[in-house]
């Protein structure tokens, strides 16, 4: 990243017009003597991209872990100086402006940056007294009526603290991504020593178990403060969503995790979940919390060549059926049972019927495609997943190809593994025709190492034919996109558990225009120091996937 003294951020910011001028009133004399340190320690980001800026963030923070939740800082507001930047040596001002950092919001500054051109790289940075923060990168979005270049976007999801070193943001951002998605799981909630791996975490959260505002505000700054993560915001604009362990594994709508053991302040719980949030990620003002309420489903459209439906699909769903667990559960059948609520579906609906954009691309959390792990007549399936809203998934199916929808991808997260397969209206007919196509992320860390194996083994492929790859490491998915393929190169780490592994890709699929289902392109030979002590079970990854012990 770019270093920069004070007189240069000041210099270029007076060439940018009157509103730069305020590191010469009396608040950048008031933030001089009240800031005694960097209050950038969590690093720089940005978001939500369009065809005419993004979203900047930033929050300060002298202190990152301090149990009050508040970062170290004085407790008045902050006049804090942005710039965006034509280069990246920051020589070329093309906007700039000032925001207001306020404790009520824990210092967070969320700036939506507009006019600027389309389909192009900017960089930008923050001022605040005397300090400087890192420059990050961004990028907007191509014109409407634009194809625009090639994209590569990335998708992550799941990155538990403790379990392992943020390796793989670090190796991301060295992709150079133009589009980062984060389907969930962004931080985990427990204490330490609760959800631990074989051997030990090699890392420990701080404070206790997330539950109000203070620690959720603490729990995000731990995991802001690491260095590979901030270099991964860095690089590019993010879009994000969550899943449960922003707030509480497994949770649904109003419901926590286990309804049986009585939580009067869930609600509570949820809605400083919400804020700190809000406060930590680089979102729009559309999806500001209010109360126990958050906007997050939206959708973002990179010029002619993809639309990004980002879903919420646990904020309006109905509670698991027969527990969270892997059941053949009658309740998964219901046909009034919801993961994305009726609104949600409905509005989901309609962008296909509205979109004409070549890839129509779905960012959610949980698995999509039918995985059963019994090879009987019985249907055993996660009843956290899309399994256990099976006429939910049903209609959103039925929706996309009513509409005619070009190319279907759905991107998900959550289940620690890399995944891919072809999306069907019927699964138990598996000579009948794919109607799309899902890519699944592994884990950044969650789980530890993880092991390799030989894919075609895997008992989940063999009961489940549309299910074509697995493979249990750690890493990301980074693809290309162009207009007549999507290109997923499914990156792998092979060590979490200790710092500075290097990135290889475990395997490459193909999707191709007007052709539903993915297609191996690519499969590196099974690295024999990496397999598991036995062949992969239905029970290990089951264990795999189970949150707590």
């Amino acid at each position: 990243m770019s270093k920069l003294n004070r007189r240069h951020f000041l210099v270029t910011g007076l060439a940018a017009g009157a509103a730069a001028t305020v590191p010469a009133t009396a608040a950048y004399a008031a933030a001089s003597r009240d800031l005694t340190t960097d209050p950038f320690t969590l690093g720089v980001a940005s978001g939500d991209p369009d065809h005419e800026g993004f979203v900047l963030w930033t929050r300060l923070a002298q202190q990152p872990l301090a149990e009050d939740g508040f970062g170290g800082m004085p407790q008045r507001p902050f006049t804090v100086q942005w710039q965006v930047y034509a280069d990246e040596h920051c020589r070329r001002v093309v906007r700039s402006g000032v925001s207001v950092a306020t404790p009520e919001w824990g210092h967070s500054v969320h700036v939506e940056v507009d006019r600027l051109s389309s389909d192009r790289d900017y960089w930008y940075r923050f001022r605040v007294g005397r300090y400087v923060s890192p420059v990050g990168r961004a990028r907007t979005a191509p014109h409407p009526l634009s194809y625009g270049g090639p994209l590569a976007m990335a998708f992550v999801s799941c990155a538990q603290y403790e379990h392992g070193y943020f390796t793989s943001y670090r190796r991301l951002a060295e992709d150079h991504p133009d589009l980062v998605l984060h389907l969930g799981d962004y931080q985990y909630e427990y204490t330490k020593d609760t959800y631990t791996i074989p051997g030990g975490n090699v890392r420990d959260h701080e404070g206790p178990e997330t539950e109000t505002l203070a620690n959720y505000r603490q729990r995000h700054a731990q995991y802001k403060a690491d260095p590979d993560l901030q270099a991964a915001h860095a690089a590019a604009p993010w879009l994000v969503v969550w899943d449960d362990h922003e707030v509480d594994n497994n949770w649904a709508d109003e419901i926590p995790e286990k309804p049986e053991v009585p939580q009067p302040n869930f609600l509570a719980r949820r809605e400083a979940a919400f804020r700190a949030y809000y406060e930590n990620m680089p979102l729009r003002r559309t999806s500001i919390p209010r109360g126990i309420d958050m906007q997050l489903y939206r959708r973002i459209r990179w010029g002619r060549l993809a639309t990004f439906h980002m879903l919420d699909t646990r904020q309006y769903r109905d509670d698991q059926g027969c527990g969270d667990g892997y059941r053949d559960c009658p309740a998964a059948v219901d046909p009034e049972r919801s993961i994305t609520g009726a609104e949600q579906e409905s509005w989901l609906v309609d962008g296909f019927h509205k979109s004409r954009a070549q890839w129509d691309i779905i960012g959610q959390q949980v698995f999509f495609a039918q995985r059963d792990n019994n090879a009987g007549p019985a249907k055993v399936t996660s009843m956290d997943a899309w399994d256990g809203y099976v006429a939910s998934r049903q209609r959103i199916t039925q929706g996309w190809v009513d509409a005619k929808v070009r190319n279907a991808v759905v991107l998900t997260g959550d289940v620690h593994a890399h995944w891919a397969s072809d999306l069907k209206l019927d699964y138990d007919d598996p000579t009948g025709p794919s109607v799309g196509s899902e890519l699944v992320a592994t884990s950044i860390s969650t789980g530890g190492d993880g092991a390799d194996s030989d894919p075609a083994t895997h008992p989940y492929l063999k009961i489940n034919p549309h299910l074509k790859f697995y493979n249990n490491q750690r890493g990301y998915v980074l693809t290309k996109i162009e207009r007549e393929q999507m290109t997923a190169d499914f990156r792998v780490v092979p060590r979490v558990q200790e710092t500075g592994a290097e990135v290889y890709t475990r395997a490459t699929f193909v999707v191709e225009d007007r052709v539903p289902g993915v297609q191996q392109t690519y499969l590196r030979p099974m690295d024999p120091s990496l397999r598991a002590a036995q062949d992969m079970t239905v029970e290990d990854t089951v264990r795999w996937e189970t949150e707590r012990p």
